[in-house]
């Protein structure tokens, strides 16, 4: 435990009693975007018929160079990854405090609330050779850990919201002059805070999968010594469209580790969440889709990578899997036995 981290949970203890019902403006805008230091970012993916996956940023204020910018990436079915970064001017950006409703130059996000419980989102990005008009029906209510926000001592915040876990996909992606009609499964999240996390996090987990009757969100986020090696624990659980579980208080158990020379990390290909009685679930890697040093794929030049390894001592490395799951759930007295295969990512800081 440390004294140096405040989580959010309503209780008792690390995980909520009663989950908190969501409103529109927890995934509307959350920060200062003239303040220096603050970031914030709406976060789209979906995994598409045909093997194609789509992602898509909008960026109130960048995590690292606190620019207002747009991100789409979009890997094909072998597994190759295009990606477009563009970056505009804060005086480019429309964006609401009441809903989410944000413009970013030409790319927009806007939300039909008809059905206030399971909204419809719009999102439309393109830039240079990408682009993505995407249709996404929720599935499963929006949902966030206790408050939403974990407070790291002095030095900051972050906090972060899931407005749909799981939604049908429809539209069309681009890449090039070839516009592609898709329909698939998707999922939002939101994030926003102050703190600096490569001061504070080693490194940390996340990912979700999608079975018949069951929706999983998981998060698993490791600090350093700075914060006491504190793991900041995140795991929900729905049934159907209605969520059953929210809580910290889980086990992980992280087996079988191998070396990724793209990387140049370790990672392990088993990994397990268990909470006692209720839920068991079990992720084994059957390959890495994507993999290799943050520093590069951020673009950050060959200088600074050399003092961040050399000097500092760090080696951060990006892991992007494909992983059958098996997941046992007790709910009401009955028990279910489901399995699949999900997207899942570990991200290594120090």
């Amino acid at each position: 435990m440390s004294d140096k981290i405040k989580e959010g949970w309503t209780g008792p203890g690390r995980k909520d009693g009663v989950i908190t019902p969501f409103k529109p403006e927890y995934d509307a805008l959350h920060i200062d975007v003239n303040k220096k230091g603050y970031f914030e970012w709406w976060y789209f993916d979906s995994r598409l018929e045909g093997g194609y996956t789509a992602v898509g940023f909008f960026r109130a204020a960048h995590e690292r160079t606190g620019k207002t910018s747009v991100e789409i990436m979009i890997y094909k079915p072998n597994g190759e990854r295009l990606q477009e970064y563009v970056n505009y001017k804060r005086s480019d950006m429309t964006v609401s405090r009441e809903i989410p409703d944000v413009q970013i130059g030409h790319n927009y996000l806007k939300v039909d609330y008809t059905n206030k419980d399971l909204p419809i989102y719009e999102v439309f990005l393109d830039e240079n050779n990408l682009g993505l008009h995407l249709k996404f029906t929720a599935q499963v209510h929006g949902w966030m850990p206790g408050n939403g926000s974990t407070q790291f001592g002095d030095k900051g915040d972050f906090g972060w919201c899931v407005p749909f876990p799981r939604a049908l996909v429809e539209g069309k992606i681009r890449i090039g002059e070839e516009n592609i009609p898709v329909k698939g499964i998707g999922y939002h999240d939101h994030n926003w805070g102050s703190v600096p996390m490569v001061k504070y996090l080693e490194y940390w987990y996340w990912g979700r999968l999608y079975s018949e009757n069951f929706t999983l969100c998981y998060a698993y986020i490791k600090c350093n010594k700075k914060m006491d090696n504190y793991p900041i624990q995140v795991l929900m659980l729905a049934k159907n469209e209605e969520i059953i579980l929210s809580t910290g208080e889980y086990e992980l158990v992280q087996e079988n580790f191998e070396y990724d020379n793209k990387a140049a990390n370790d990672y392990p290909k088993n990994l397990a969440f268990k909470i006692p009685n209720q839920l068991e679930t079990t992720l084994a890697v059957q390959n890495i889709i994507d993999s290799g040093n943050i520093l590069e794929l951020f673009g950050i030049n060959s200088a600074i990578r050399f003092i961040v390894k050399y000097v500092l001592r760090l080696n951060p490395g990006y892991f992007r899997f494909n992983s059958n799951f098996k997941i046992n759930v007790t709910h009401e007295g009955k028990s279910y036995q489901e399995k699949g295969t999900t997207l899942h990512e570990m991200v290594i800081l120090s």
